[in-house]
């Protein structure tokens, strides 16, 4: 992908964001998260070269790793452009709601019985403990559970 097509997308995906409250934006740039890593071209070869010698012990600490400090990266600056008047503490805390809402829809899911009800189950258990987001952002968020889960 060329530069200006690269930096187009990323202002699409960011302009998007934009358009909802800080939360909501939180969460959409963090579902988008591998595709504004391939943007950004990221992983480098080196990284992926890396990445494969892995065991899955490390790679289960650095993936922690990476999502509990995902409000210290590159998070941080797509959030910032999508709302450059917010603080910047509230952005941080924008970011770690969203992994932890995250978090907290895969923990619940459990498939027993019906697919989608297992799905709409867990993001409603997570809304419980996370309720400020949008409708818009909880049936994102279910479809995201039902892609990744399916």
């Amino acid at each position: 992908m060329d530069t200006q097509s690269a930096e187009h997308e990323l202002s699409a995906i960011i302009a998007g964001a934009a358009k909802q409250p800080l939360l909501d934006a939180a969460y959409a740039l963090w579902r988008q998260r591998y595709r504004l890593e391939t943007i950004a071209g990221r992983p480098t070869a080196e990284e992926v070269r890396v990445n494969r010698t892995l065991t899955p012990e490390q790679f289960s600490v650095q993936y922690r790793y990476a999502r509990d400090h995902a409000h210290e990266g590159p998070m941080f600056g797509y959030v910032k452009r999508a709302h450059p008047r917010a603080d910047d503490d509230a952005i941080r805390q924008a970011i770690i709601t969203a992994v932890k809402f995250e978090d907290a829809y895969n923990k619940h899911f459990d498939c027993y019985g019906d697919f989608w009800d297992c799905v709409v189950r867990a993001v409603a258990q997570a809304a419980r403990k996370y309720p400020d987001y949008l409708e818009t952002t909880y049936r994102d968020a279910r479809n995201d559970l039902a892609y990744y889960m399916k």
